[in-house]
């Protein structure tokens, strides 16, 4: 009897993926919570990458971090400034050269509409809708005829509540953007895709969900971590070009239980 262990047939097993290693990437709001997540992780697999954020200890930590894993830079800015995502975007170019993957995530909290002023509700929009869209057409630009554009939204967009009518309108907003931009770009070489995260611990929330009580909720199931949308992120990116994953809504296990 031969002990010959004969090949087993995989060839149907599983499709062809692309490697991350070598590519470049953008990525507004890489400095805190979700984008500094999806940074590193990316940073970890050989992606060089360029990443923004509005305060300049968060930019020179994350950049730390990612020093450690891998290689990339980043400038300090807001994009709700009119030149922001400009700037931005230039600084990319000249560090990166070409690239492309362009992850859109820079995003600030907002509450209810009655309960903002005239001056709130003006910069969230800069922020959470004006610049989505411009880092959008500011990327086009630079990927060509190839490459993935990334929007991080909310699943605020569909769960709607008297608290979160600014935040819920301009999610829904880039909802309605992404799934138009898709279809405008595919054809073009270029895929886009919608990640909708539900309750996700991050920074931008405090003082008044502090550290511990995001961690709490972490533990409990009722909350993400930032990391588990970097993962989803990862997947996405290594789908065969011919696939474009649309849309990917992620909530925690329990994050209905009440």
């Amino acid at each position: 009897m031969s002990n010959v262990i004969e090949p087993i047939d995989v060839s149907d097993a599983h499709t062809a993926m692309p490697a991350l290693a070598g590519r470049k990437a953008v990525i507004t709001g890489g400095t805190t919570g979700i984008g500094r997540a999806i940074a590193v992780l990316l940073a970890s697999e050989g992606v060089k990458v360029f990443v923004c954020g509005r305060d300049p200890q968060h930019l020179q930590d994350a950049l730390d971090r990612i020093g450690e894993v891998g290689e990339g830079s980043g400038i300090s800015v807001d994009l709700a400034e009119a030149d922001g995502v400009a700037r931005f975007f230039s600084a990319a170019k000249d560090y990166l050269g070409d690239y492309d993957i362009a992850v859109v995530n820079a995003a600030i909290p907002a509450k209810g509409l009655s309960d903002m002023t005239d001056a709130e509700v003006r910069y969230a929009i800069a922020t959470d809708f004006t610049a989505y869209l411009t880092s959008a057409h500011a990327a086009v630009d630079a990927l060509g005829d190839e490459g993935d554009i990334v929007l991080i939204g909310s699943m605020s967009a569909h769960i709607l509540g008297p608290g979160s009518t600014v935040y819920a309108g301009m999610k829904a907003g880039i909802a309605g953007f992404a799934e138009a931009l898709r279809k405008e770009l595919g054809p073009k070489g270029i895929k886009v895709a919608l990640i909708e995260p539900g309750k996700t611990g991050a920074d931008f929330q405090y003082p008044s969900f502090t550290a511990e009580e995001q961690a709490e909720e972490i533990n409990k199931e009722t909350m993400l971590r930032a990391e588990d949308i970097a993962v989803a992120v990862q997947y996405l990116l290594t789908q065969p070009r011919r696939a474009v994953v649309q849309q990917i809504t992620i909530a925690p296990r329990m994050q209905d239980k009440e």
